[in-house]
């Protein structure tokens, strides 16, 4: 009897199982009596549920509630025969295992309704995130994209299966993927940022970051939100144009203008430098304008207006201030009296005519300057000033198109003198006022004539002969320089051509070469020059300064090479001054190292000349180089440069520059004829009777 009511036990308890899990509601109820009445072979089962109306309760019925951790479902009732303790236990039993399975299928409906409750409000926030304009995504905390709405697919052009996974540097503009947004971290923060389309188009957008945060608080990544702001950045832009800019040549306008020279000036101010303001007026504008018409008229400005900027260096300013004025900024000067050859080199620049719809027009200017800080401490005072000085252009010069004036009458005075030397420079190039004269170079051991430096001189017609210290950085700041130095290289080679079809030793005559003619041009130049002549290559020496080789270094050695595959000698000059760097000295291919006059002076009371030229000599023999001092005035240089293995020596103690009849007269009579012992003895008698 007990093993068959265990089985009924066993199978009733599968039976629950199966009702509370498929049944709900009275089904579930009368089930549960039923499987009860069962177990306990009993006419009558019946289960009540909690809070339900209590049912009579018959006579000798056995009832049982049905709970779990306090909570009460409800109750059994069996009723129909005789009941035992063991029938009594038995629906104990059946209670406390209904009571659990009930609390489980409770707590795992409610879970269930929680998690689709969690589904729904996701797919909700889902469509709202979905309809939004806005972009919007979420990164972890390396920066790789978790999510990606439909905003952010309509904006980039990315689907969501494209994008979620990868960094968010793909996204990024090129030249913004080295740069770290600041507040990456903090988030809450919004900037406008650049960013790139599926399609490649780059666009501006509005850009906020938030922490987003796991249930504990805990950042796990952050939100970014997006919106284009293109249009509105293309607006800011236009204004900002017209704001700043002339409508007409799209130059700065005044106001911008005086901006950019106010933040030119502190940058002067800090570094002690000098800045200065032009102010340019058109001659000859307004007859023009009102005679053919406003629209030549603006074509004439457009057309100025681009003269006027390519004549200028990039880091000048130049500003359309109104109808016929321009104005412009020189910052990056080393003394005031260069903004001359700018202005002149403006001045130039609107010499060749205009051609404005079918109308050949000229137009000049009048220029004023003003210089900081002398004139002004700021851009609108330079500006009134430089105005000022323009009228008196206008006003006092015979040509108007070529009339430059300082607001500072002292400074006047300076200019004009520049400007006439920088005139007569250019009358003297073409009208034979220039000659060359040649200073010997001894070498030390033999006292023999090895060399000659020929140097330019200008005889001036009314002043006699000018130095060179007046008119060579004249030359060097115009541009000059090049032309005076083709002429050197040309009567140089002119006369050792003389010299060599007369039957004189050769000997090197050396010609210095300016950094602005040290161009790839050069050495076909010299080659042309030597051929036309029929001089011997190794009749000829460049002289090149330290400074030459400091722009663009392979450039420069490819251009040296060159010269020295025409078998002509490659001297660097004033070694020591510049900021030459020893690794690219060994690559030069020079023959001599040249001994700064500024060193010689000291030597041999300055220790600090001794030593470096010691040093310079030292150097170059190690390197191969024969090396030369020049200015060597003195016996005690001499002889300090003797015992210190230089080469060779040039200055007074041995000989000054002087014209080609007269070298060549010394040339014949001293140095020439005698053997090494003669000419040490001539040499040494010449310095004894000279001292």
């Amino acid at each position: 009897m007990l093993a068959a009511t265990t089985m009924d036990f066993v199978g009733g308890s599968a039976a629950l199982c199966d009702a509370v899990m498929a049944l709900r509601g009275d089904e579930l109820h009368a089930a549960l009596g039923r499987i009860a009445g069962a177990v306990l072979a009993s006419p009558h089962g019946a289960f009540i549920p909690a809070g339900a109306a209590p049912a009579t309760t018959l006579e000798g019925a056995l009832l049982q509630e049905v709970r779990a951790d306090g909570q009460c479902f409800g109750r059994y009732e069996v009723a129909g025969r005789a009941y035992s303790l063991d029938d009594w236990r038995l629906l104990e039993g059946l209670a406390g295992l209904t009571g659990s399975l009930m609390q489980v299928h409770s707590l795992a409906q409610r879970t269930t309704h929680a998690y689709a409750q969690v589904e729904a409000q996701l797919a909700h926030q889902s469509q709202i995130l979905d309809q939004i304009h806005e972009s919007v995504l979420t990164l972890d905390r390396l920066g790789y994209i978790t999510s990606w709405n439909k905003g952010a697919e309509r904006l980039f052009g990315y689907t969501a299966l494209e994008a979620i996974g990868r960094h968010i540097l793909f996204l990024y503009a090129d030249e913004e993927v080295d740069v770290q947004d600041a507040f990456a971290e903090q988030g809450g923060r919004m900037m406008e940022v650049r960013r790139r389309k599926k399609s490649g188009e780059v666009f501006w957008a509005s850009l906020s970051l938030s922490p987003l945060c796991d249930l504990e608080d805990r950042p796990t990544g952050m939100i970014v939100y997006l919106t284009d702001i293109t249009e509105r950045k293309l607006a800011e832009e236009r204004l900002h144009h017209l704001a700043y800019y002339h409508e007409l040549t799209g130059l700065p306008n005044r106001t911008l203008f005086g901006r950019l020279v106010d933040q030119a000036l502190m940058v002067a101010q800090r570094n002690d430098a000098t800045a200065c303001v032009l102010y340019v007026d058109l001659n000859r504008f307004k007859l023009i304008n009102g005679t053919l018409g406003r629209k030549v008229g603006d074509d004439l400005l457009r057309q100025v207006a681009e003269r006027l900027r390519n004549a200028l260096r990039d880091e000048d300013v130049v500003a359309h201030l109104s109808g016929d004025e321009f104005a412009v900024g020189l910052f990056d000067i080393r003394q005031h009296f260069e903004a001359t050859t700018v202005a002149q080199k403006l001045q130039g620049a609107l010499e060749i005519p205009f051609l404005v719809q079918g109308h050949d027009l000229r137009v000049g200017a009048s220029i004023g300057i003003s210089v900081y800080p002398q004139d002004g401490p700021d851009a609108e005072t330079l500006l009134r000033m430089a105005d000022i000085a323009m009228e008196r252009a206008k006003e006092h010069a015979e040509n108007p198109d070529r009339s430059v004036a300082f607001y500072r009458l002292d400074m006047n005075e300076g200019m004009q003198q520049r400007m006439q030397i920088e005139s007569g420079l250019r009358h003297a190039l073409g009208n034979g006022e220039l000659i060359l004269h040649y200073q010997p170079k001894f070498e030390i051991g033999s006292s023999r004539l090895v060399g000659a430096e020929a140097l330019v001189r200008w005889k001036h017609p009314v002043r006699g002969m000018i130095p060179p210290i007046e008119f060579i950085p004249l030359a060097e700041s115009t541009g000059l320089i090049v032309q005076v130095g083709e002429w050197v290289l040309e009567q140089a080679c002119a006369q050792a051509a003389i010299w060599q079809r007369a039957g004189l030793p050769p000997f090197r005559l050396a010609v210095n070469v300016s950094a602005r003619e040290f161009t790839a041009s050069l050495p076909g130049r010299v080659a042309e020059t030597l051929r036309r002549y029929r001089l011997d290559a190794h009749w000829l020496e460049l002289e090149i300064t330290e400074s030459t080789l400091m722009h663009d270094i392979e450039h420069v050695i490819a251009i040296m090479d060159r010269i020295s595959a025409l078998g002509v000698a490659l001297s660097l000059d004033d070694f020591g001054t510049g900021y030459s760097s020893l690794s690219y000295l060994k690559r030069f291919p020079i023959d001599t190292l040249k001994i700064d006059r500024s060193f010689t002076t000291g030597i041999p009371q300055d220790p600090s000349d001794c030593a470096i030229a010691s040093t310079i000599i030292g150097m170059g023999r190690k390197l191969g180089h024969r090396v030369i001092a020049e200015g060597v005035e003195t016996l005690e240089q001499l002889e300090f440069l003797r015992q210190a293995g230089c080469d060779e020596v040039q200055g007074y103690l041995y000989g000054k520059p002087l014209p080609a009849y007269e070298f060549e007269k010394s040339l014949r009579e001293n140095w020439m004829l005698m053997d090494t012992g003669e000419a040490e003895a001539a040499m040494r008698a010449m310095i004894w009777s000279l001292k």
